[in-house]
């Protein structure tokens, strides 16, 4: 579908490298709009929003909007005809390079682009990231000191992972009730490569991929680039409804299936134990390779108790590729990540990591294999820490955004906060000219299901928090005073 005259899918595009920067404003989104135009975003003949709607959606004023306008008909850009709007003119794709085309459809609005851009002056609220737990520092210094040297022997090329950290990985599985061997693991650079890995596996074009409705923004681009068809099911409380999956299952005879057990994104739900098994026993059914991605486990030894991974729930014929990391838990720096596979997968697996990068930083692993027998209690006080955020965050949104609902997440690390009667993409724009940037619910569900929600991560310390709710505050003030104009698409 051509989404380039769609002002909500521009102000994703440009609105944030319109902040901060210096001279006039009109100038500025000329040249944002003039860096997309000939692109897939704005190819020849697109047609630009009306002046109004771009406005509104960017939260700018018209008259700024109509000398941008001016400014591009000016370098010959875009014309403008009666009736017909202001379209990309014909000349404007000479001398355009197109090598970016190989990127997929929809990444300029995508997770990766936000982080691409950078932070910027703005409290970016984008991704939930801790800083290093404080032990990383005296585990690296050890490392240097005691394993250095042997390290430095060795070829530094293991598609597999390191044996002593393949080994630690199977302890871990079987602490949390699924045995596993050595043989059945795959070191990867965190757990976004375990799902490219996997996608290139399984995903052919045209072929569908199952997930929860919502899901994780980085699945969009994934499955896209790999030419998939993405199709949701949505969730209860207690997981993907199996009902739902099972009717998705028949009708489309997906290649794979991803889901988030523990804990979900963005939702924050923990999907139970008979979910599991009833997971497993559909996939197996039917054939489907099942992807479970369990990189946001940080739990809270005072919540729930959480279940063992779906594999361990699954029929012996099914086929579960079982994701971790401890991007999470321990620094989002540590890229080290890992799956779990039935052995025949496990070696496949390793042939595509060797295709792709021939093994992991060698270093990083062996840092992660010091530090993974401790996992289970950095992970508890990470659960800790984030429950008491979670609270704090939730006293200042009902004291100061009331008509703001959620429910209380039973893990993860954000809210999935819906905004009564709103567009969150209209709202988040007004939200960045406060300075606060934020991951709008078209970005986790492309249907417009959730199009009136927002992902609100807690990972930050309180004084942030309270600056951060503060601003959203202010600019939700803003928006309910003068609201978006007549014509933008509201829910």
């Amino acid at each position: 579908m051509d989404r380039s005259g769609d002002p909500a899918v521009l102000a994703e595009l440009i609105g944030r490298k319109l902040t901060g920067r210096s001279g006039g404003l009109y100038r500025r989104l000329a040249d944002e709009l003039a860096a997309l135009i000939g692109s897939a975003d704005l190819p020849v003949g697109a047609r630009l929003p009306a002046e109004r709607w771009l406005a509104e959606a960017l939260a700018i004023s018209r008259s700024t909007v109509v000398a941008a306008y001016d400014e591009l008909r000016a370098r010959g850009l875009v014309e403008s005809r009666r009736g017909s709007g202001t379209t990309v003119a014909r000349s404007a794709s000479r001398g355009r390079s197109t090598a970016d085309k190989r990127m997929p459809p929809g990444y300029g609005e995508s997770l990766f682009h936000r982080i691409t851009v950078g932070l910027g002056e703005v409290i970016a609220m984008t991704y939930a990231v801790d800083p290093g737990i404080p032990e990383l520092a005296d585990e690296l210094a050890e490392l240097a000191r005691t394993d250095l040297p042997a390290l430095l022997q060795d070829v530094g090329y293991h598609p597999r992972g390191l044996q002593v950290l393949r080994e630690r990985i199977a302890d871990h599985f079987d602490e949390g009730g699924l045995p596993t061997s050595p043989d059945e693991i795959v070191v990867t650079s965190g757990a976004h490569q375990a799902i490219a890995l996997a996608t290139h596996m399984y995903l052919r074009t045209g072929a569908a991929v199952v997930i929860e409705q919502p899901s994780w923004p980085g699945c969009f681009d994934l499955f896209g680039a790999a030419g998939g068809r993405v199709v949701g099911v949505p969730l209860d409380d207690a997981g993907i409804r199996p009902d739902l999956l099972e009717a998705a299952l028949k009708e489309h005879q997906p290649a794979m299936l991803f889901v988030m057990p523990t804990f979900h994104n963005p939702t924050g739900r923990l999907m139970s134990a008979v979910r599991r098994r009833q997971v497993g026993e559909l996939a197996a059914k039917y054939g489907v390779i099942v992807v479970e991605d369990n990189a946001y486990s940080t739990w809270d030894p005072a919540g729930p108790e959480i279940p063992p991974p779906l594999a361990a729930f699954a029929p012996a014929k099914a086929e579960v590729l079982t994701i971790g990391s401890v991007s999470k838990a321990v620094w989002g720096g540590l890229r080290i990540g890992w799956v779990r596979a039935p052995r025949p997968l496990a070696e496949r697996l390793a042939r595509h990591k060797a295709l792709a990068d021939l093994g992991s930083p060698i270093i990083d692993q062996a840092l992660t294999a010091r530090l993974l027998p401790r996992l289970p209690e950095v992970t508890a006080d990470r659960g800790r820490l984030a429950t008491a955020r979670r609270a704090h965050i939730g006293q200042l949104l009902t004291e100061q955004l009331p008509e703001w609902t959620w429910e209380v997440p039973e893990g993860g690390s954000a809210l999935w906060v819906r905004l009564p009667g709103t567009d969150a993409r209209v709202f988040a724009q007004i939200a960045l000219r406060h300075g606060v940037e934020l991951v709008p619910g078209r970005a986790m569900d492309p249907t417009g299901e959730h199009d009136d929600y927002l992902r609100i991560p807690f990972a930050y310390s309180a004084e942030v928090l309270d600056d951060a709710v503060g601003r959203l505050a202010r600019a939700w003030q803003e928006f309910r005073r003068h609201g978006p104009a007549p014509g933008v698409p509201m829910v």
